[in-house]
């Protein structure tokens, strides 16, 4: 599987990469056992690029990522974590997460500080059981964003300059934060969730500009948009950004399907292939939960896509005029 460079570092990412929100239980519980069964698929299908954070089932995914990491070349994987959110123990009661389907053992505290940071990397690393992260991301900082680009950005900086990390950036869902972080600091890749997909391309006002210019990497998360492109014909009641999809997007996403079928491809192939047309964009990150899902996206991700799907796309106007769409 082809490898980009992230920036102007030595770190290189798989086009394909393993996003590890489901193995937080995202969604509906999932055991260990399935857990790795889809990480050990992934390695088996080439994918060496491998995200995860502190937040995804409050330590559930760097423990299960980590117990893969460990049993494989340190040196043919490339591994990213955030920052952000410290993870505090505490009594669950017998109650469950209120974002993952796991027990409640921890509560997420908010921390952009320098100590906070460096707290929240050597508390993954224990969880991981790993010696070093390749990409440290600031994780959904929309709320707190002038915290982490006063505190948060300089310890990330810090750690790159000590050789803990080889790149350093931010995973936010906000093109327009993102673009000032890129703009007013040396940060080496962004991953941005669902805002270039083939429903929303936002990120070509300012953000992706602004990568291009300043040689800033793209990591394209969440291109399913949650889950509306994740099937040939999404279904009633498909989710947008987590949430219900809006009839118009929901049509629209029909629309982009009938295209899909008349060339005999489907809107999740679409999906995977769309982010990687733009020259900023080093890889894509799909959240997976067992092996067949991972079959599934491997072979989706392999298509091949007819150029006349995204001219037809185009006279449709269900595309972006501006989005780059030859490989």
């Amino acid at each position: 599987m082809r490898r980009n460079r992230l920036g102007q570092t030595k770190v290189r990412i798989t086009e394909l990469g393993f996003g590890g929100g489901p193995l937080g239980g995202l969604f509906a519980p999932l055991d260990d056992e399935t857990a790795a069964g889809a990480l050990d698929a992934a390695w088996d299908s080439g994918i060496r690029y491998y995200d995860t954070s502190p937040h995804y089932g409050i330590g559930h995914s760097e423990r299960r990522t980590g117990d893969l990491l460990r049993t494989k070349p340190r040196a043919e994987v490339t591994l990213s974590t955030k920052v952000g959110r410290l993870l505090v123990p505490q009594d669950p009661e017998g109650r469950m997460d209120e974002s993952f389907a796991v027990p409640a053992t921890h509560r997420r505290v908010w921390d952009f500080t320098r100590d906070g940071v460096l707290r929240s990397v050597e508390d993954s690393l224990q969880r991981m059981g790993v010696d070093r992260i390749d990409v440290l991301f600031l994780h959904d900082a929309e709320q707190h964003f002038e915290e982490a680009l006063r505190e948060g950005l300089p310890a990330l900086v810090e750690l790159r300059a000590q050789g803990v990390v080889g790149a350093i950036g931010a995973g936010m869902y906000d093109p327009g934060r993102l673009t000032r972080l890129v703009e007013e600091s040396d940060v080496d890749a962004v991953m941005l969730s669902g805002r270039y997909t083939l429903l929303d391309q936002s990120a070509l006002d300012t953000l992706l500009p602004a990568c291009t210019a300043r040689e800033v990497s793209v990591i394209a998360a969440s291109i399913f948009n949650s889950g509306l492109l994740a099937t040939a014909r999404p279904p009633k009641g498909a989710t947008f950004d987590y949430a219900p999809a809006a009839p118009h997007l929901l049509e629209r996403a029909h629309r982009i399907a009938d295209v899909c079928e008349a060339h005999g491809v489907t809107l999740p192939e679409l999906a995977m292939a769309f982010p990687l047309r733009h020259p900023a964009v080093a890889g894509i990150v799909v959240g997976m939960r067992s092996a067949d899902e991972v079959h599934r996206n491997v072979a989706a991700f392999g298509a091949e896509i007819p150029a006349q799907v995204w001219d037809d796309l185009r006279g449709a106007g269900l595309l972006d005029e501006r989005a780059p769409v030859r490989a």
